[in-house]
C-alpha cells in the first residue's frame, strides 16, 4: 500500500483534518494526497505560498523569522505549518520551503537543503534535509517522500 494511502486511512481513523503550505514542492504534497480515495474526508487545504509575500500574508510567517533566519529555515517552516493549520483549523498542519535548484543556493543554504515544518494537534515539528544538488524535480519528489515518512511515524 503507497504512503498516502497509509496517510489517508490514519487520519480517517483518527478523525483528523490536514492542510498543507507548499514552496518549492509546489503543490505536489497536496496532489499526491488527492490521488487517494476518500482523501476529501481528511483534507482540507493546500496552498502553495512561494514568494516570501504570500507566506507572510496567507500563513502568518513574521517578516523578522525570514530577515533572521531566511526562508528556507525550521524557524519559518514551523510558522508555515502552525499558520496553515490555524487558518483551516486543520489538526495537522504540513510546510515545505527549500531551495530545489539549480539556482539560489549559498555555502550555508547549497541547492538541496528543503525545511519542514508539521504541526500535529498544536505541536510543532520540524526538520532539515539536505538532499544535494541532484535536480530540481528529483529534490521535490524527496521532500514529498519525506513528508509522508514523517506524518507516517507522527500519527
Amino acid at each position: 500500500m503507497e504512503k498516502e494511502t497509509i496517510i489517508v486511512k490514519k487520519l480517517i481513523e483518527k478523525g483528523y483534518h490536514i492542510s498543507c503550505a507548499e514552496s518549492c514542492t509546489g503543490g505536489m504534497i497536496t496532489a499526491t494526497l488527492i490521488n487517494v480515495p476518500d482523501a476529501s474526508k481528511v483534507l482540507d487545504s493546500g496552498i502553495i505560498t512561494y514568494s516570501n509575500e504570500s507566506k507572510m500574508r496567507y500563513l502568518g510567517v513574521k517578516p523578522e523569522t525570514i530577515e533572521t533566519y531566511g526562508v528556507v529555515s525550521e524557524e519559518v517552516a514551523k510558522e508555515m505549518a502552525a499558520g496553515i493549520a490555524a487558518c483551516n483549523q486543520a489538526d495537522i498542519g504540513v510546510s515545505v520551503s527549500g531551495i530545489a535548484g539549480p539556482g539560489g543556493g549559498t555555502r550555508k543554504k547549497p541547492v538541496g537543503t528543503v525545511c519542514f515544518g508539521i504541526s500535529v494537534c498544536g505541536r510543532l515539528y520540524s526538520y532539515t534535509c539536505q538532499f544535494g544538488d541532484i535536480g530540481r524535480n528529483v529534490v521535490r519528489a524527496k521532500s514529498v517522500e519525506f513528508v509522508f515518512d514523517k506524518l507516517l511515524e507522527l500519527l
